[in-house]
């Protein structure tokens, strides 16, 4: 293998461990790390939850010898105190001799000073291998930091002709809400949500549904929970809610930005989602597809015009 294969394997490895983290670390970035000494991986950790440490010290700080290792990682290494101490001086301290990673980190607090500290201290350092694969793991840290607006999903069921709800948009079946997507597809919606920073529904939503939107039937972290009631009707919403009276997608994105929530899910109706397309500020469209057919109700959107890897589209 050359050089590069072999630098490509390893970093494959970090992205690998890096997705470990999706959903407890935010608004930290993924990262994960590879310790590679004399043809062999000696450590290895990953980023596992907000406050502690990043995968470069859970990598170094185990036990070992890791003078003149090569360090893999997907983000470039901190370079300033916050939560955890630099993870620059860290790897200066253990002799590594050569860094290899994925991205450049945009946030003004590291944005290449971790790769100057490393080089000033004479370690070789290999930079842009594997970057697109590095920004599709942290797209959501990547679209807050250089758009400075959360990444943002619209998501949404729909019938195998096409409806997103029955006639009158709400239909009661036994006095319980009528569910389009199956047992499989609800449970994958629900690991979506503890992936994400925040989700949002508009009003009519909030007063037809009632709904809690955590991740009831999955486990993990609970996203924001947000209600967008652009006419100022809502008088009862509980106070672990952010409730937004914005009148524009993007007066909303900047209040979500302000929140420092990097993701959301957009699961309302037919209007905000619509708002949301034509506004054009959306990154990734996920339809989960019923078996039901319903010969009649509300269409769903049309589906937008968008790169074909940010559309998923879930069968029964």
């Amino acid at each position: 293998m050359t050089q590069e294969e072999i630098d490509i394997m390893y970093l494959r490895r970090c992205l690998q461990l890096a997705a470990n983290g999706l959903g407890r670390v935010r608004p930290n970035p993924s990262v994960g790390c590879v310790v590679v000494k004399d043809g062999h991986i000696v450590s290895e950790g990953f980023h596992q939850e907000y406050g502690h440490n990043h995968a470069e010290r859970n990598a170094l700080l185990r036990e070992g010898d890791y003078h003149g290792a090569t360090l893999y990682v997907n983000l470039e290494p901190c370079s300033h105190y916050g939560k955890t101490p630099p993870c620059a001086d860290l790897i200066v301290e253990k002799g590594i001799k050569r860094v290899v990673c994925c991205n450049d980190d945009p946030n003004p607090l590291v944005a290449g000073n971790g790769f100057r500290k490393l080089e000033a201290a004479g370690i070789e350092v290999v930079r842009h291998v594997l970057e697109e694969e590095g920004r599709e793991l942290n797209r959501r840290f990547f679209t807050f930091m250089e758009k400075h607006r959360p990444y943002v999903i619209l998501k949404w069921a729909l019938s195998s002709d096409g409806f997103m709800a029955p006639e009158g948009e709400r239909l009661k079946v036994k006095g319980e809400r009528y569910w389009l997507s199956t047992q499989r597809q609800n449970r994958l919606n629900h690991r979506w949500r503890t992936e994400e920073a925040a989700i949002l529904v508009g009003s009519e939503t909030y007063l037809q549904d009632s709904p809690t939107l955590t991740p009831r039937h999955y486990l993990g972290p609970a996203p924001q929970p947000i209600v967008l009631d652009r006419r100022n009707r809502l008088t009862n919403v509980p106070p672990h809610w952010l409730h937004l009276c914005c009148q524009t997608i993007p007066e909303v994105l900047h209040e979500l930005y302000e929140a420092k929530l990097q993701s959301v899910i957009v699961e309302g109706g037919r209007k905000i989602l619509d708002a949301f397309i034509e506004s054009g500020l959306y990154d990734e469209v996920r339809i989960l597809r019923s078996p039901q057919s319903l010969g009649s109700g509300l269409p769903a959107p049309e589906i937008p015009p968008i790169a074909p890897n940010r559309l998923i589209i879930v069968d029964p």
